[in-house]
């Protein structure tokens, strides 16, 4: 029998206070930070306390008063560059962390970023990345493939070929840049996303060996960062009434509903959002989380997973 690891980060899916339960469809709709420019504003306030500054220290960077500088930081508004280039000048930040933010600029210019790849993307899709933007926390299993926030391009790419048979290569290479977009949120720190993956996961060819050791190599990379929990579920750890697809549960901190499930199938995906539905999959998903290795034997074997490919 799986036995439940509470201590392990994020092992379990929360429950929210019963009052807190409501429909997707009733989020809040003044609410006008897209997902973009709330990873932005956390990024900015995370460079100010880092340096063990107050709002009232920066406010005169960006010719503001405290108010104006904590409105960026809680993304109520669409930002202006001057500001934040301002600020993260003051803040001598080094190279890498200026291109997050110019990845993070550019995606607030266009309000929603993947809004350009809308001839690819079906409208059930399109929804769920938008709400990635918004989530703190992403609990996502997946029996077959590696779950598409989580995947190389390499490994993206052989699979949407595959299922896109004939289709032309600047179609497949948008869905390819559409699909590696997603991942720009977690060099921000949010959403925090736990991923319980089947071993069979690991084990299946996808392309090439050489693609499956980059994509099982990322897997570890990002695992050993503190907003990634990647937890692999053995084939000795056997669950009964596993879902027969992949599963996500995204919980939201702003003030809004708080929680749903996405359910996706070949041509469509459902949102659960009524609480006795969420209820279920998060007991399943809690029951998966017992059943799966802590973060030190999931690297054993993913490594493991990348000897057979050598």
């Amino acid at each position: 029998m799986c036995r439940s690891r509470r201590g392990e980060w994020m092992s379990a899916v929360p429950k929210p206070q019963p009052e807190q339960a409501a429909s997707v469809a009733g989020r809040r709709s003044d609410q006008k930070q897209s997902g973009s420019t709330r990873l932005l504003g956390d990024e900015l306030r995370r460079m100010r306390q880092e340096r063990g500054l107050g709002l009232k220290d920066v406010a005169p960077v960006i010719r503001g008063s405290v108010s104006k500088v904590s409105r960026l930081e809680r993304g109520e508004s669409p930002p202006k560059e001057r500001d934040v280039w301002d600020l993260v000048h003051f803040y001598r930040v080094p190279a890498e962390r200026l291109r997050m933010i110019e990845e993070l600029l550019q995606q607030t210019r266009s309000e929603e970023w993947w809004q350009q790849y809308t001839d690819v993307t079906p409208a059930f899709l399109r929804r769920l990345i938008s709400l990635e933007g918004q989530a703190e926390k992403i609990y996502t299993y997946e029996t077959h493939v590696v779950p598409g926030l989580l995947q190389t391009p390499a490994y993206t790419r052989v699979l949407i070929s595959a299922a896109l048979h004939g289709a032309s290569k600047d179609a497949i290479e948008r869905r390819v840049r559409l699909r590696q977009g997603r991942r720009a949120a977690f060099r921000a720190g949010r959403p925090r996303v736990v991923a319980l993956l089947e071993e069979a996961v690991l084990r299946r060819l996808v392309g090439s060996p050489e693609v499956m050791r980059e994509q099982l190599q990322y897997l570890i990379d990002i695992g050993r960062q503190g907003g990634i929990n990647i937890r692999v579920i053995p084939f000795s750890n056997g669950a009964d009434a596993v879902p027969l697809s992949s599963v996500t549960h995204l919980h939201f901190d702003d003030g809004g509903p708080p929680e749903l499930v996405y359910l996706e199938h070949l041509n469509s995906a459902q949102y659960l959002t009524r609480p006795r539905e969420i209820d279920q999959y998060r007991h399943v998903l809690n029951r998966l989380s017992g059943c799966a290795a802590d973060r030190k034997e999931s690297e054993r074997l993913l490594k493991e997973a990348i000897a057979g490919f050598s």
